[in-house]
């Protein structure tokens, strides 16, 4: 009878993690305890392959302690940490209870734990990036480009300070959150291909494998190779850590970027604003007391989540400190790290699933235009007038601002009434003049920009695609 997900103590297990099987089956290997024992193990029989390549033991032990380790049972190994309290030497003793003899004296032969225990980690984190992380993030990525090629040339009133500022595009609003998803999805790919691992034995000297090798480090590489994994260039007890905090730094600020895509989302369905919104499913309830609720939930989610994990990154940086050769300070702190994959990766899907349902209001988009959409024209008004020789543009758009918000008239009549500078407008064109009557076509290159950027990150996708093979 298995234990119910009612008993869990993590919200990632009964709630996020727990009842996404995709999730769960996409992510497995990579994040949970059957999966850190399988890698462990493969680590193990990696070593001694190559001991067989280098003529310390037979083919025929290899292959069997690779059978072995292939077949090993996290339960097993959990039992015999039970009575031995040491999680490594329960991992190799299970494995010499599954071979004969003549392959028992060759498992661990020159390893110490954490020549298992980082190297394993290191190929997970990999794997967790090539097989789950990046390719999740790359669906996400073509669901935003979709959208803001729809929305290229949607116009939007822009805003800074949560101010009305000058016309934008609602695509142009989302392609800075697809260039800035690029870069992590980059700087990701960049950190898993920079994991290492360690074949260097107890202080990271090769003392034991100097025992058998003119060139223990020509051995450490040979083993790393068989997991697609570089050494670090020194190493203590344990791999240098900056190659782990660079990862984890990818992935979180990839998290950041999606948070401030989710804030702005949520932002936009305020209902003062309401530009676009979550599409709601038949029977879907947003509020346990007001029926007319429809609230930005999914997005409100992401953020949340984005919170929780953030801050583990200065556990990882407080992991970077281990004490001489080595000690046990970040033995548990190590063992939470694996989460932020898992919260990443749940947030990545809902916004994919929102994203990609995502209602724009384009009539409110409009209303909202309009609001300040004379006000907008100061801006190309004081340029165009200085641009014309004006001596003091900014200040008299600056003062004629202030007289159309307080007489409710539109700026353009009060430009056009304004001695001062009338002989000025005669000089702009019929194009600059329409432009400043109605300023939905001060816009710049926000939709060309659009496109461009579209185009641009959809040729990185598909190269960084091809390259995850």
């Amino acid at each position: 009878m298995s234990e119910s997900r009612f008993n869990n103590v993590s919200p990632l297990d009964f709630r996020y993690y727990g009842s996404d099987e995709t999730l769960k089956e996409l992510l497995g290997p990579y994040v949970t305890e059957r999966g850190r024992v399988a890698s462990e193990a493969m680590v193990e029989a990696a070593a001694v392959k190559t001991l067989a390549e280098w003529g310390v033991c037979s083919e025929e032990v290899a292959a069997e302690v690779a059978a072995a380790a292939e077949g090993i049972c996290a339960e097993e190994v959990a039992a015999e940490e039970e009575r031995i309290h040491h999680n490594i030497r329960a991992l190799v003793n299970v494995l010499r209870n599954k071979v004969s003899d003549e392959a028992k004296p060759y498992v661990h032969l020159c390893l110490t734990s954490f020549d298992v225990i980082d190297t394993a980690v290191a190929w997970r984190l990999k794997q967790a990036a090539y097989k789950v992380v990046l390719p999740q993030l790359c669906e996400l990525q073509n669901v935003l480009i979709e959208l803001a090629r729809r929305e290229a040339e949607q116009v939007q009133m822009g805003r800074t300070h949560g101010q009305h500022a000058v016309p934008i595009t609602f695509g142009f609003a989302l392609v800075g959150f697809i260039s800035r998803l690029d870069g992590r999805m980059t700087a990701i790919k960049a950190a898993a291909d920079n994991l290492r691992g360690k074949v260097s034995g107890a202080v990271g000297a090769y003392n034991a494998g100097r025992l058998f090798f003119s060139q223990p480090e020509k051995f450490e590489a040979d083993v790393l190779a068989h997991l697609s994994l570089e050494a670090s260039p020194t190493s203590t007890q344990i791999v240098e850590p900056e190659f782990m905090a660079d990862y984890y730094h990818a992935l979180i600020s990839t998290f950041g970027v999606l948070a401030d895509l989710a804030d702005d989302m949520r932002h936009l369905q305020r209902t003062e604003i309401a530009e676009v919104g979550e599409k709601f499913e038949a029977g879907q309830v947003g509020s346990s007391t007001m029926p007319h609720k429809r609230n930005p939930w999914n997005f409100e989610n992401v953020k949340s989540m984005w919170k929780t994990f953030m801050p583990r990154m200065v556990t990882i940086y407080a992991d970077q400190l281990s004490e001489h050769q080595r000690d046990l300070s970040n033995s548990a702190s190590s063992r939470f790290s694996p989460e932020v994959i898992v919260g990443l990766m749940d947030s990545v899907r809902r916004l994919k699933r929102v994203m990609s349902k995502l209602v724009t209001d384009e009539g409110r988009m409009e209303e909202n235009f309009n609001m300040t959409a004379g006000m907008v024209a100061a801006e190309p008004a004081y340029i165009l007038l200085a641009a014309q020789g004006h001596p003091d543009a900014h200040e008299t758009m600056r003062r004629l601002t202030l007289e159309a918000q307080a007489n409710g008239r539109p700026l353009w009549e009060l430009l056009s009434e304004d001695d001062e500078i009338a002989t000025y407008l005669e000089e702009l064109s019929d194009e600059q003049k329409a432009m400043l009557k109605d300023p939905h076509g001060y816009s710049g290159i926000a939709a060309e920009k659009t496109r461009s950027v579209c185009a641009e990150c959809e040729r990185r996708l598909e190269a960084l695609m091809g390259s995850l093979g």
